[in-house]
């Protein structure tokens, strides 16, 4: 596992330099990882210096090579012992004459290594909140700017009753305020083994600690206060994977409303639809064979990797439902790549996600053209209703409408412009009812939208007083 290996000349994977964030790759490479190995060691050598155990000048000299990282030196130990973590321990051992020779003492591997999982595992959340928190400071801005702005609505993903922009992306920004929600709770759970040795009965400490007056759950407290971390109450020789379970879930559930935004994006900068579009650079290109070519690849961008995202609860499942009895390792190999990987795929999801809200195009044109051409459908409603109550028919009337719309669709599909308006005022067994001013007037669906803007308005003022 020589550093000089690599490079572009073996497998390197797309998470390693082209999806993430710089800060995502830092909290899981391997050099923080053993950075905060160390700390560890560091923090158990001072909690057990209190207990009379082990002398300053060993602790000191722990103290001053934490920041000495040798990968190559620890991996050319890894071949020849076959434990990463006890090529590590002999690697700080070498550079700390004073203080090597304590170096883990009392403690196992897990006590150690799943303590330093906790604090990456809140480090990554930490980061990917705070993403999610600037995401939706953006869409709640645009929720406030196209709060009025009618657009039609879409179900089936055929044209329906007409809504407004501001209140879809509050549909959005409503399900990634309930993920945040999701992710803050799940944030303040995490918690480390502690030190609980072998079996989680902390046996080996008390141990050690016989005669020094301290108690094993003492020495706990006072390392895990150094890290500025809890632990869970009971443990066996790993922290429960349950919570391992829970982060994972709680990412794709975010990464399902980040897929969600991008697919409905996707669909609406279709030409047919036309309403909306993701950036698009001066220089970008679309497509190597078409010129013309501006494909939302952002937007596929987010959903491909959401789907990636959304397989990942399961192996966290299986890890936390088939670790049998005090501990089997088959979660250690899974647990390498599925952590990581759930946070720099959910963290470059969001980097595009970042872009594609505070770069998105609403159309004037487009989107007036659908409300024009579909709205009118919907209107014809408000149209039924007041010829009614001037004392129609509804079933005949209902018909009548139902007869001029069937027209009006045939036409639309030959490529026509709408027809509809001026064949329901030139239909008498309406306009025997309502004047043909007050029927126009109806007919226009542009604010036929319910209290769209006031709950558009709202969803904006929640996210802002959350974030």
């Amino acid at each position: 596992m020589s550093q000089q290996l690599f490079d572009h000349e073996t497998y390197l994977s797309p998470l390693t330099w082209r999806y993430g964030s710089a800060e995502m790759r830092r909290v899981w490479s391997e050099a923080e990882k053993r950075r905060l190995l160390r700390r560890f060691w560091v923090a158990l050598a001072e909690a057990q210096h209190a207990a009379g155990l082990v002398s300053a000048e060993q602790v000191a000299d722990l103290r001053s090579h934490v920041e000495d990282i040798d990968i190559v030196r620890a991996a050319e130990i890894e071949r020849e012992i076959r434990h990463d973590l006890m090529a590590e321990i002999k690697t700080y051992a070498e550079q700390c004459p004073v203080g090597g020779a304590i170096i883990h003492l009392g403690a196992t591997s897990m006590d150690i290594l799943d303590n330093v999982d906790a604090l990456r595992l809140r480090a990554a959340l930490d980061l990917i909140i705070a993403k999610v928190e600037g995401v939706l400071r953006s869409l709640a801005a645009r929720i406030e700017a196209e709060a009025d702005r009618p657009a039609i609505a879409f179900t089936h993903i055929q044209p329906a009753e007409p809504t407004t922009v501001g209140y879809r992306l509050a549909q959005y920004g409503q399900d990634l305020l309930a993920d945040l929600g999701d992710l803050r709770r799940v944030r303040h759970g995490i918690r480390g083994k502690g030190l609980k040795g072998a079996v989680g009965t902390s046996a080996s400490y008390a141990q050690l600690l016989a005669g020094t007056g301290w108690t094993a759950r003492q020495l706990e407290d006072r390392v895990m206060e150094k890290l500025g971390l809890q632990a869970f109450t009971a443990a066996t020789q790993t922290y429960p994977r349950k919570q391992d379970w829970f982060v994972v879930n709680a990412l794709a559930g975010l990464g399902a409303s980040l897929h969600k935004f991008a697919f409905d994006l996707r669909i609406l900068q279709s030409p047919p639809f036309g309403e909306w579009s993701e950036p698009f650079g001066k220089d970008q290109v679309g497509s190597s064979a078409m010129p013309f070519k501006r494909n939302p690849i952002a937007a596929e961008n987010v959903d491909s990797l959401s789907r990636v995202l959304a397989a990942l609860p399961r192996p966290a499942w299986d890890n936390a439902a088939l670790s049998l009895l005090e501990r089997t390792l088959d979660d250690s190999a899974n647990r390498r790549l599925f952590l990581p990987e759930a946070f720099l795929v959910t963290d470059e999801i969001l980097g595009q996600m970042q872009k594609l809200v505070d770069g998105l195009t609403i159309w004037d044109g487009p989107t007036a053209r659908n409300l024009r051409d579909y709205g009118i459908f919907a209107a014809t409603e408000r149209l039924l209703m007041e010829a009614v109550k001037a004392g129609g028919d509804r079933q005949e009337l209902h018909e009548t409408i139902r007869e001029q719309s069937l027209v009006a669709w045939a036409a639309l599909q030959r490529g026509e412009s709408n027809p509809l308006v001026e064949n329901l005022l030139s239909d008498e067994r309406l306009m025997s009812l309502v004047d043909p001013e007050s029927a126009r007037r109806l007919l226009d669906a542009s604010d036929y939208v319910g209290d769209a803007p006031e709950r558009a308005r709202e969803v904006a003022g929640m996210i802002a007083s959350s974030v």
